[in-house]
C-alpha cells in the first residue's frame, strides 16, 4: 500500500530534483516529454461505488507501466481531492478536461517510487482513505486525481474520475427520483438491393463471435431483465437475417452463387426474438430511411411506406406487435419539414438530440453580458407543433447516450465511464429543482456495445437510489415545463443529408418501378397485386446507412435498376427485338397483325396493357379504330389485329410505331418500327381477273358449242347402205 513516506528518499530526490533543474532545463524538458510519451497510468479499481459510511475505507488501486526504453527515476504518486462538491455538471466537465480552476486542490497522499521504473515495467500502486479522512459530510460528487510526477513537480500521468458520496439517512423520496429510460438501437446497414440475392458477405461475418451483430445479441440478452431500456430496431436488418438463414444467393464478385440456409443466422433472430419479448420495442422506418433527405428531395410517401413496412415486417418476425409512432431522426436531428412528413406517416414522438432541440437561454440581466445555458439538467419531454397536431419531443441527454455508448479507449474506460455515470447521474438528481424529471440516453444508432460494459451500466443504474428506470411508452411531461429554443437545423445538418444527385437517380429508379407494377391485372379470378413489390428496395436505397457513402450504395441502385428493368422487359412485343419488321397489305386496306408476349410468372403475373399504333405519314397510312387493350396471363401471347388503309397515290412503303402504354397512357417498354408495303394494285387485279374469267368463260363456252354442234351433225347424215357383190342376190 503506497501511503508510506520515506524522508530520506524525499530529501535527496529534492536535491537532485534541484540539481536538475539548475544544471539544463532543456535537457530536463526533453527528459520530461519523453516520460509522458512512455508511461501509462491505469486505475483498475475503484471500491466501494458508493460509500454510506464516514469511516467507510475506499480503495483506489491500479498499475503505472513504462512503455519505453529507458529506466524511469524519481517518480512520485499522488493523490488529490477535494472536499468541496462540484456545483455544476458543467464544472464536471471541465474538470475532465483538466481545466484548473475546477482542480481539486487538496492533497491527501504521495508516496515516492523508491526504484527505478524498468523499461517494459509494470508496478500496482494503491491508496486507502476514508470520506472522512477527506473531510467529506454531504450527499454529492467530488473530484478525486491521481497523478504521476517528477522531481522537477512535472505532471507526468494524470487520471481523473469521481468520488460519489451518499452519507447514510440521506433520503431521496421516491416521487423526486430521475427517471432515466435508456435507449438501445439495434441497427445496420441494408444488404440486399431488391428481394433476391445478398450483394455482399459482411452479414454473415457480422453474426460470427465476437463480431457486432453477435454483440448486439449479447447485449440483449444481458439487459434482457433489466428496467427503463427500450429498444430500437430495424426490421429491414432482421428481413436480411431471416433471408440468411433459408436457401439463399449472395453476389460473389460477377456472379450470382447459390447458398444453403445459414444455422447461425437462424440461431441469431430466435436468439434475438427471446431476448426482446418482455422488453418495449420500438421500430424504424423499414431500412431506416434518411426521412430528413427524403422531405426535402420531394420524396414524403416514402417515409409513410417505411412505417407501414415496418410495423408489418416487425409483427412477422418477433412475432409481437411493434411501436411505430416513435421515430429517432438519424443522428437525432430532424426540422420542421421532417417532423410534418413524420407526422403524417402517423409518428407521435421523436427521440432528438440536443444540439437539434436546445433549452432555451436565459436572457442576461446585465447589459453586454452573455447569456449562460441553464444550471440545472433540463426535462428531457418538449413539445413541438406539425401539420398533424403536437409532436412529443423526447430529448437525449448528450453526456448519458456517450457515457452508454462508449467504446474501449484504455485499460480502465469501462470503469471510469461507469463512475461517472454514477456521478452525472447523481449530480442531475443532487440539482436544486423543483418536480420530477425524465433523462434519455441514447447511444450512436450503429454503435459497436461491448456487452459486458452495458450489461454492467444498465445493472448499475438499476441499483442507484436516486434513479427510477422509465422506458419510453412511460415518459410523460413533467410539471414544470423546460423552455426550448426550438428545432435548430444547421447547414451543417443539411449538408450531411443523402445528396439531391443521388436521391434523383433513386426517384429515377422508383419512376420505373412504378411502371413495372402499374400493368399488373387485378380481378377477383387473377388476385396479386405486386402494386409494392418494389417498396422495400426503394427503401432500402433511402436508407440514411448510406450517409457520407453514396459510393458503396451504386450497387445496389444498380441491382435495382436491373431488376426493375427486366421486370419491364418480361412483358414485350414479339419480333420487338428485329432491326426492322415488314408487313404488307393486299390492297388499299388490310390488317396487321401484332403479337405480344407475357413471360412473368407466378402471382401477379396476368397484365393489362394497351397496344398505341401511330402512323408516320397519316395522309397516306391511316389506323383504323381497333380495341387496344389487351389482358394477357402470364406465360402467354396475344395477337391483335390493326386495320390499316391506304390512300393517295397506289403502291410504295411507309412506317407505323407501335408502343405498349399503361392505362394512364404511359410508355411501357420498347417502341417498336414497323415497315408497312403495299401493291396499290387491288383494282387492276380485279379487272384483269374479271377479263380474264371472260376469256375463260368465253373459251369453255365455244368449246362446248363445238362439241354440241358435232354431235347433232352426226345424228342428221343416213347411215350408208353395205354394197352386196354380185350373184349373191336371190
Amino acid at each position: 500500500m503506497i501511503r508510506k513516506h520515506v524522508p530520506l528518499v524525499v530529501l535527496l530526490a529534492t536535491l537532485l530534483s534541484l540539481a536538475a533543474v539548475a544544471t539544463g532545463g532543456t535537457a530536463t524538458a526533453g527528459t520530461t516529454t519523453a516520460a509522458r510519451q512512455t508511461l501509462q497510468l491505469v486505475i483498475a479499481s475503484i471500491t466501494p461505488d458508493l460509500p454510506k459510511e464516514p469511516a467507510t475505507e475506499i480503495r483506489v488501486s491500479g498499475t503505472l507501466a513504462n512503455t519505453g526504453t529507458e529506466a524511469l527515476t524519481g517518480l512520485r504518486y499522488r493523490l488529490r481531492y477535494s472536499a468541496q462538491p462540484f456545483a455544476r455538471r458543467a464544472d464536471m466537465t471541465a474538470y475532465l478536461s483538466g481545466q484548473e480552476h475546477v482542480q481539486p486542490g487538496g492533497l491527501r497522499d504521495e508516496s515516492w517510487l523508491q526504484q527505478p521504473l524498468a523499461a517494459s515495467a509494470k508496478l500496482p500502486w494503491e491508496f486507502v482513505f476514508t470520506p472522512q479522512q477527506l473531510g467529506l459530510y454531504r450527499f454529492g460528487v467530488y473530484p478525486l486525481t491521481v497523478e504521476v510526477v517528477d522531481a522537477a513537480e512535472q505532471k507526468l500521468a494524470v487520471q481523473r474520475t469521481f468520488l460519489t458520496y451518499l452519507p447514510k439517512g440521506t433520503k431521496i423520496p421516491r416521487a423526486s427520483r430521475t427517471r432515466l429510460a435508456v435507449v438501445l438501437p439495434v441497427i445496420d446497414q441494408p444488404h440486399r438491393a431488391d428481394d433476391g440475392a445478398l450483394l455482399d458477405e459482411d452479414l454473415t461475418a457480422g453474426l460470427a463471435e465476437g463480431k457486432r451483430l453477435d454483440d448486439l445479441l449479447k447485449t440483449a440478452q444481458g439487459v434482457s431483465s433489466a428496467k427503463g431500456v427500450t429498444w430500437v430496431v430495424d426490421p429491414a436488418l432482421l428481413d436480411d437475417v431471416r433471408t440468411l438463414g433459408r436457401a439463399h444467393r449472395v453476389k460473389a464478385g460477377a456472379e450470382t452463387v447459390s447458398r444453403p440456409a445459414d444455422a447461425a443466422a437462424t440461431r441469431w433472430l430466435g436468439a434475438l426474438r427471446t431476448a426482446l419479448a418482455d422488453s418495449p420495442v420500438v421500430a424504424t422506418p423499414y431500412a431506416d430511411p434518411d426521412v430528413a433527405a427524403l422531405a426535402h428531395n420531394g420524396l414524403d410517401g416514402t417515409t409513410r411506406k417505411g412505417v407501414a413496412a415496418a410495423a408489418r415486417t416487425g409483427r412477422e418476425i418477433l412475432g409481437r406487435d411493434v411501436a411505430t409512432d416513435v421515430n429517432w431522426p438519424v443522428g437525432g436531428v430532424i426540422d420542421h419539414d421532417g417532423l410534418d412528413v413524420l407526422a403524417v406517416a402517423g409518428v407521435r414522438s421523436v427521440l432528438l438530440s440536443e444540439a437539434n432541440l436546445p433549452p432555451a437561454a436565459p436572457t442576461a440581466t446585465v447589459p453586454g453580458a452573455v447569456a449562460q445555458p441553464p444550471a440545472t439538467t433540463p426535462d428531457a419531454v418538449a413539445t413541438l407543433q406539425s401539420v398533424s397536431g403536437p409532436v412529443q419531443a423526447l430529448v437525449a441527454d448528450p453526456v448519458l447516450s456517450d457515457i452508454v455508448g462508449a467504446t474501449a479507449s484504455s485499460p480502465d474506460w469501462a470503469l471510469l465511464n461507469r463512475r461517472r455515470f454514477i456521478a452525472e447521474t447523481a449530480m442531475i438528481s443532487a440539482e436544486p429543482v423543483t418536480g420530477r424529471r425524465t433523462v434519455v440516453a441514447a447511444p450512436p444508432r450503429r454503435w459497436s456495445p461491448d456487452p459486458a460494459y452495458v450489461t454492467g451500466l444498465v445493472e448499475t443504474a438499476g441499483s442507484l437510489p436516486w434513479l427510477s428506470p422509465a422506458t419510453l411508452d412511460a415518459v410523460k411531461p413533467g410539471k414544470v415545463v423546460t423552455p426550448r429554443a426550438g428545432l435548430t437545423y444547421t447547414p451543417q445538418d443539411r449538408s450531411r443529408e443523402l445528396g439531391k444527385k443521388y436521391l434523383t437517380g433513386v426517384r429515377r429508379v422508383g419512376e420505373r418501378a412504378n411502371l413495372a407494377t402499374s400493368v399488373t391485372h387485378v380481378t377477383p379470378d387473377a388476385p396479386g397485386d405486386d402494386s409494392g413489390r418494389f417498396d422495400l428496395a426503394l427503401l432500402r436505397l433511402a436508407s440514411s446507412a448510406w450517409r457520407d457513402r453514396a459510393r458503396a450504395a451504386e450497387p445496389y441502385v444498380e441491382q435495382l435498376r436491373s431488376t426493375v428493368d427486366g421486370r419491364i422487359d418480361q412483358v414485350r412485343i414479339v419480333g420487338g427485338e428485329q432491326a426492322e419488321q415488314i408487313r404488307t397489305l393486299a390492297g388499299e386496306d388490310g390488317e396487321v397483325p401484332i403479337s405480344v408476349r407475357n413471360e412473368r410468372r407466378g402471382s401477379g403475373s396476368t397484365v393489362a396493357v394497351r397496344v398505341r399504333v401511330t402512323s408516320q405519314k397519316p395522309g397516306r397510312l391511316r389506323i383504323e379504330p381497333y380495341e387496344d387493350r389487351m389482358v394477357i396471363s402470364g406465360g402467354q401471347t396475344q395477337t391483335v389485329r390493326i386495320p390499316m388503309t391506304i390512300t393517295g397515290a397506289s403502291g410504295g412503303q411507309t412506317s407505323v410505331t407501335v408502343q405498349l402504354t399503361t392505362d394512364d397512357g404511359r410508355a411501357y417498354g420498347q417502341r417498336v418500327k414497323l415497315t408497312v408495303r403495299s401493291t396499290g394494285y387491288t383494282g387492276i387485279a380485279l379487272v384483269i381477273a374479271g377479263a380474264a374469267l371472260l376469256v375463260m368463260l368465253a373459251a369453255v363456252g365455244l368449246r362446248v358449242l363445238r362439241r354440241r354442234g358435232a354431235r347433232r351433225a352426226a345424228t342428221a347424215t343416213p347411215p350408208r347402205r353395205a354394197s352386196v357383190p354380185a350373184g349373191t342376190e336371190s
